[in-house]
């Protein structure tokens, strides 16, 4: 006589992911980062999508990321548009770009005016040129996390491309375009042939 045994739920990554943000919470999560990102919202926005509301993988924030690096505009606001679409189509956008883009318009605003009157003052300068150095670390820290992920995979092949473009740009001084249509197509083919060649 056989024995009956309850049958083993499948543990799968989206069991473990939180519900959809709505469009509130698109808004004010974005907002929190603008107003967090002095010098650059880029950290904060990593922190708190992959980090704290889980919503993204390391993986898939590189590949978002990466994407709207490519596209026209500032990167950041990219990837507001393409994150707020991804969850709730177009208006999940307008609510993402709105919340990034709206309480700095309104502080900068009022900031430019108070710089325009004082901006001579040493004590600001010396200050600024503090913040400024502080954004410099937290960009920093960003890059090597974002890095984090290609290093544990070991792709010598995505490393070798990781190199080659830093290079290209940042020692060689090569064109940003040139550079671009070149890494692109060459890092689509790679990918294309490497996933061919594992399921055959």
């Amino acid at each position: 006589m056989s024995q009956e045994t309850a049958p083993a739920i499948p543990q799968t990554h989206d069991a473990f992911k939180p519900e959809r943000p709505g469009l509130l919470e698109l808004f004010v999560a974005f907002a929190k980062m603008s107003l967090a990102g002095f010098g650059g919202v880029l950290v904060w926005a990593r922190r708190a999508i992959v980090e704290q509301h889980r919503w993204m993988t390391p993986e898939e924030f590189n590949e978002a990321f990466a994407l709207c690096h490519f596209l026209p505009g500032p990167n950041i606001v990219n990837l507001s548009v393409v994150f707020g679409a991804r969850f709730r189509g177009i208006p999940g956008s307008i609510a993402a770009f709105l919340g990034l883009v709206g309480p700095p318009v309104v502080i900068v605003t009022v900031l430019a005016a108070i710089y325009a009157r004082y901006g001579e003052i040493p004590a600001l300068q010396r200050t600024l040129a503090g913040v400024s150095c502080a954004a410099v670390g937290l960009f920093l820290a960003v890059i090597l996390r974002m890095m984090m992920p290609l290093l544990k995979k070991r792709d010598p092949i995505a490393l070798a491309l990781l190199a080659a473009v830093f290079i290209a740009i940042g020692v060689l001084r090569l064109p940003l375009v040139a550079v671009l249509l070149t890494a692109i197509p060459l890092s689509i083919v790679v990918t294309f042939l490497m996933r061919r060649r594992a399921s055959s």
